[in-house]
């Protein structure tokens, strides 16, 4: 059997500001749009921002923590539909990795 490509069901941009992107929230609401479909027991990808919403760079400097607007905090990937789930179902997700984005290898 051969090796498949795992499918990334969101993908981020860290050039786009976080609450320009729809696969992106900071908050849990039901008027929030899925942003993707899962298959029950599927293995995906999900590309994350860190909390600020790419208001820290890379660039070796504490103003940018210095100055992060807390207004503007706690972004979040999905939400994401389970396609058997029903509403107060229980559902386990395993975190099977943690890795730093190809296009910026490194994180906070």
């Amino acid at each position: 059997m051969g090796l498949t490509e795992i499918r990334k069901v969101c993908e981020v941009s860290l050039e786009t500001p976080a609450e320009e992107q729809s696969k992106i929230h900071n908050r849990w609401h039901p008027d929030i749009p899925f942003a993707g479909t899962i298959k029950n027991n599927e293995t995906v990808k999900i590309e994350c921002i860190d909390w600020t919403g790419g208001q820290i760079g890379n660039n070796d400097s504490a103003d940018d923590m210095k100055n992060v607007d807390l207004a503007r905090i706690h972004y979040l990937s999905g939400p994401f539909e389970i396609e058997t789930a029903e509403p107060g179902d229980v559902l386990l997700v395993e975190i099977m990795d943690v890795q730093p984005m190809e296009s910026a290898p490194w994180g906070l």
